[in-house]
């Protein structure tokens, strides 16, 4: 059975939906899954875990969530070198330049990265959105 843990910041909701439907969906497929909200999480969560999925919402000019989100990624970057990672978030305007920006920046820290190029809901994500988060979930823990 791997270990996921899932680091999350939401603001209004939807990136904490995407996860627990990510959490939901990894634990069908078998995975032992600790959900956290970034302020929650400490680098050991990370080291301790087969795959980690990361979600934050577009903010501003399309980039991660400043004030709690960024500092603590940037705490641990240099932990992901190897590590299986997942990315998501939802946004509601732009085109996904945050996550195809925080793609590149996790695939230059060395991390083995799963699903494309992240997954991203516009806005609220309705019933088909968090079927797609579950399905996602659960590929990344049989990854």
């Amino acid at each position: 059975m791997s270990k996921m843990t899932v680091i999350y910041w939401s603001q209004t909701g939807n990136t904490e939906a995407m996860a627990q439907a990510i959490a939901q969906g990894a634990e069908a497929a078998g995975a032992e899954v600790m959900l956290l909200t970034v302020d929650q999480a400490e680098a050991s969560d990370i080291a301790g875990s087969d795959l980690v999925a990361f979600g934050c919402p577009a903010m501003g000019a399309e980039v991660l969530e400043e004030d709690e989100f960024e500092p603590f990624f940037v705490s641990v970057e240099g932990a992901l070198s190897g590590k299986k990672v997942a990315l998501f978030g939802s946004y509601g305007w732009g085109d996904g330049q945050w996550m195809r920006d925080w793609w590149d920046r996790v695939e230059r820290d060395g991390a083995v990265l799963y699903g494309g190029e992240g997954l991203i809901v516009n806005e609220t994500p309705d019933g088909e959105a968090l079927e797609r988060c579950r399905n996602f979930g659960g590929g990344f823990a049989g990854a």
